[in-house]
């Protein structure tokens, strides 16, 4: 019996597959096994090196989204200041401005009829 699929885009063959996954399964077995035997968990090992410097505290090494996006907003500056200003936290104004502009782009699909 022939497990084949032919498609437009190659072929399924579900045992070539098993085949390949216990193949891959046995060299990465293989590679774990030659590992370094004397790791230990849960010592001194686990830990990152820094250059032989203790780890600081998470807040000291937190990064902030606006340190990430620091170039980004600083470059669009102007454009976020009109932003903040016309942001009032009021859910309706937020409905009023969705309404607003759905209306202008549904006359100006329509063709002004």
């Amino acid at each position: 019996m022939n497990f084949t699929l032919l498609s437009p885009s190659g072929f399924w063959d579900p045992v070539l597959w098993l085949i390949f996954l216990i193949l891959f399964g046995i060299i990465g077995y293989i590679i774990y096994s030659r590992g370094n035997p004397s790791y230990k968990p849960n010592t001194e090992q686990v830990k990152p090196y820094l250059s032989g410097n203790a780890e600081p505290s998470k807040e000291k090494i937190t990064v902030r989204a606006g340190d990430i996006y620091w170039g980004f907003i600083e470059a669009m500056n102007g454009y976020y200041d009109a932003l903040k200003r016309m942001h009032t936290g009021d859910l309706r104004d937020y409905i009023l401005w969705y309404l607003g502009i759905g209306a202008i782009i549904l006359f100006i699909l329509v063709g002004g009829v």
